[in-house]
C-alpha cells in the first residue's frame, strides 16, 4: 500500500469511522484503540481490496468487524467461556458515558441514545450507521452484508422501538407545560 494512499483514507475517513466507534463503545480511549486497529487492518489488507464497494464502506465494514470482535471478545471473558456472543439477541451496553453526555448534549439526543440502548444489536448498528454517520441504505446493507430489505425492515423496526420507548418522555413533556 503506498503511503499516501493511507495517509488519504486516513485523513478523509479517520473522523467518521472514530465516531462510528464511539457511538458503539461508548468510551473515547477504546474508540481510539479500535480506530487504530482499523487501520492496522486497512494496512494489512488493502492490496486485496477489490474495487467493489468504496472505500467509505470498505472501511466502515472494517470498523464494524473490529467492533464485533472486541464486543465478542468482551462477552468471552464476562462469561468465561467460549459462547458465541449472539447479535440478534444481546445488546450493546457500555457503563461509561458517552463524549456527547460529557459535553452536554441536547436532551433530545440523550433520550434517543438512552432508548438506542434498548434496542437489539443489529436495530443499534442500522440506526448509527443510517442516522449518526448518514450512511446510504445501500451502503449500510453492503457493510453488514446483508440485503438492502433487511436494512430497511430492521430500520423500520428500530424506529418504531424508538418511538414506543421515547413516547412516555414525549407525554411526560406535554404534562409539563
Amino acid at each position: 500500500m503506498n503511503d499516501s494512499v493511507f495517509h488519504r483514507l486516513y485523513d478523509v475517513y479517520h473522523q467518521d469511522v472514530f465516531q462510528f466507534l464511539i457511538y458503539l463503545v461508548k468510551n473515547r480511549t477504546l474508540a481510539e484503540d479500535l480506530a487504530h486497529e482499523v487501520y492496522v487492518r486497512v494496512l494489512r489488507s488493502y492490496d486485496h481490496f477489490a474495487g467493489n464497494s468504496s472505500e467509505k464502506t470498505w472501511l466502515f465494514a472494517i470498523a464494524k468487524n473490529v467492533a464485533i470482535d472486541h464486543f465478542r471478545k468482551q462477552a468471552v471473558r464476562k462469561k468465561h467461556s467460549l459462547d458465541f456472543f449472539d447479535w440478534e439477541t444481546e445488546q450493546l451496553h457500555s457503563t461509561t458515558p458517552s463524549p456527547e453526555d460529557m459535553l452536554q448534549a441536547s436532551d433530545e439526543f440523550l433520550q434517543v441514545e438512552s432508548a438506542l440502548e434498548n434496542c437489539s444489536g443489529d436495530q443499534k448498528m442500522v440506526i448509527i450507521m443510517r442516522f449518526f454517520q448518514d450512511l446510504s441504505i445501500a451502503e449500510t446493507a453492503q457493510i453488514l452484508n446483508w440485503t438492502e430489505a433487511k436494512v430497511k425492515t430492521t430500520q423500520h423496526r428500530a424506529i418504531k422501538f424508538l418511538r414506543q420507548q421515547l413516547q412516555p418522555v414525549s407525554e411526560q413533556e406535554a404534562k409539563r407545560q
